[in-house]
Parts: C-alpha cells; structure tokens; sequence
C-alpha cells in the first residue's frame, strides 16, 4: 500500500510499505479520510524522534476491510472513526484512569502506523461505530473534537459564563462550539488572521478582533474562562492577563516544548485564579463521536483542503503556513 512515511527529522515521502494485518482483537480500516494536526508538524520536527520512522495520522476514519480471528463487534463494511490512544492500561496513572497521561504513552500516527496511508491498524476497542447518515470522510473530525471535550472536562462549565479563546483555527472553532452548547453567556475569539475571524463569525461567535484589548471595554472584570487554542506564548501571557477573579485559564494549545510564560502568584492566590490543562483524548471519543452525529459541527467550514495521499507533504507546508482550517488527506 502507499502510506507516507516521515523517516527522519525534516523528511517526509509517500512510498510502498507492507499492508498491515490484523491481530485477533485488530481490525483493518481502509481509510477514507486522516486529518493533520500540530502533532504531526512535531513529529516531522523530531520531537518525538525515537518513534521514526513512522506512518503519521492520527485522526482518521474508514471502512473496515479486514477483522482479527477474535472480533465480533465490527464486520468488513462497517464504517468507523478511530481513537488513536494506546494506554498501557498497567502503569500508575493508567490504574487512577488517567490514561491520557501514561508512563508508557503511545498513541496511533505517533509511536506506530497510522492513519496518513490507504489502510491502517487499529483495536476494536478504539473503533467507533459510523451510522450511514454521516459521510464517513467527514468524521476524521472526531479526534480532534474528542481532545476539546476533554478540555471542557477540566473547566467548570457554568452557565452564563463568559469565554475568551485565543485561536480561531480548527481547535479553536472547536472550543467555541463546545462552550456555546456549554451555556456560555458569550464566546469571543481572537485571532490575528481575518479570514480566520470570518470563519469564527459565520459559526456564531459573540464577537472577534485580532487583539483581546478591542474587546476588552465589554468586560472590564475580564473573562470568566480564557482559553488558548495557539501555543504561542505571546497569546498565552495575554490571556493569563485577562482572567477575571475567581476565573479560569485553560492550556489547551500545544506549545514548544522551550516555550516559557510569567505568571503572577499573588494574584492567582489572591483573585482564586486556576491556571489547568488538558491533554489529548481521556473517555472523551465515544462522547465526541456522539456529538458529531448529532451536528454539533459543520464539517462543510471546519475542513478547508482536502489534499491527495501523494501531496501529504504539501499539505503538511500548507498547515504549516497557518492557510485554511481544518485539511485532510485522502487516499
């Protein structure tokens, strides 16, 4: 089959590599559609360098081609999307069900083969079942929004509250699509790129600006949640300034790993401001997946490119540039 491949640091190719085949509990999944995220863009950077060579894509979906000896729960023809976790199960934080936080952490597309290829190799237990009245392409998106609802688990969702998002790419979108269904009184988002902050309008955003300060007159306590969707450290500090007593400041950007902020202990000690985070998928798939069946996003703004399995490097440059929301490969 053709997979790309990135093979070291700064290298990347789309070449034949074996098909996989499914152990017991394995199903095989002809991929319709794999999604690219900041991850891969670590991967290629060599961050994470003792897994390469490796397939990436980890958000993907398809239709399952092949079954292990063992499965009974899918057949060939079902359509899935696939959870890229790979909790150990065994260690520390695994057995307090804080898989998402694994000593042993590996994941789909990351530490082994994944979704960047015309088939690939998943659990059944990390595969959801696709109905038909979803397009099966579609629901790549389902990774992705899985990590924003593990994100509102660690906010404290009350209603009426008072949102402030940095980032009005595709997780940023996300996020303001979650805290409108979350009750919020309103959902500001900022972005220094216009056609961004159209997206974020014609979704129903409160209001958009490319600096938090034009909107600041309208909250002059600051905002009851600030959430960064960047991992720039500039819009970081920013929103750290911009929480309002009692508030939150949720991380959910993925920053450099050198990436370095001043805080200001004695305000969050002395206005009860709670600095968290949160980190890829925790029981949050299955819940995601139920979400997207149900519409909570538009698939036809969220995904901006689709790209052919032999331009996965161009499409890499693409989301690199920071052009379009959401882009895809299709095999």
């Amino acid at each position: 089959m053709k997979a790309a491949v990135i093979s070291a640091p700064g290298e990347v190719s789309v070449e034949s590599v074996p098909d996989p085949t499914p152990g017991p509990r394995d199903v095989v999944v002809k991929v319709a559609a794999c999604g690219i995220c900041g991850t891969d863009l670590h991967i290629l950077e060599g961050e994470f360098a003792p897994t390469l060579p490796v397939v990436p894509g980890h958000e993907f979906a398809g239709e399952v081609v092949a079954v292990g000896a063992d499965v009974t729960e899918f057949a060939t023809g079902d359509q899935v999307a696939v959870d890229p976790s790979l909790h150990c199960g065994e260690c520390h934080y695994c057995r307090r069900a804080r898989g998402n936080l694994c000593e042993n952490w590996a994941a789909i597309g990351v530490t082994t083969a994944g979704g960047a290829a015309e088939y690939a190799l998943a659990p059944v237990k990390n595969c959801y079942r696709l109905p038909d009245s979803v397009r099966t392409g579609d629901a790549a998106l389902i990774e992705p929004l899985s990590c924003a609802v593990r994100g509102f688990d660690v906010l404290p969702r009350v209603l009426a509250d008072h949102y402030l998002i940095y980032g009005a790419g595709t997780m940023g979108l996300m996020m303001m699509e979650l805290a409108k269904r979350a009750g919020a009184g309103s959902v500001n988002v900022v972005d220094l790129n216009p056609k961004r902050l159209e997206t974020a309008r014609e979704l129903g955003c409160s209001a958009t600006a490319t600096s938090a300060d034009e909107l600041a007159e309208g909250f002059p306590r600051g905002w009851d949640v600030v959430v960064d969707c960047t991992g720039v450290a500039a819009a970081i500090s920013d929103g750290l300034s911009r929480v309002g007593r009692g508030g939150t400041f949720l991380q959910f950007g993925v920053a450099a790993y050198d990436a370095r902020v001043q805080i200001e202990p004695y305000k969050i000690y002395n206005q009860e401001i709670t600095i968290t985070g949160s980190m890829a998928v925790l029981h949050s798939f299955e819940r995601a997946g139920d979400l997207f069946v149900n519409g909570a996003l538009r698939p036809d703004v969220m995904i901006s490119d689709r790209f052919p399995l032999a331009d996965y490097a161009a499409a890499l440059e693409q989301f690199k540039a920071g052009v379009g929301r959401k882009i895809q490969v299709v095999p």
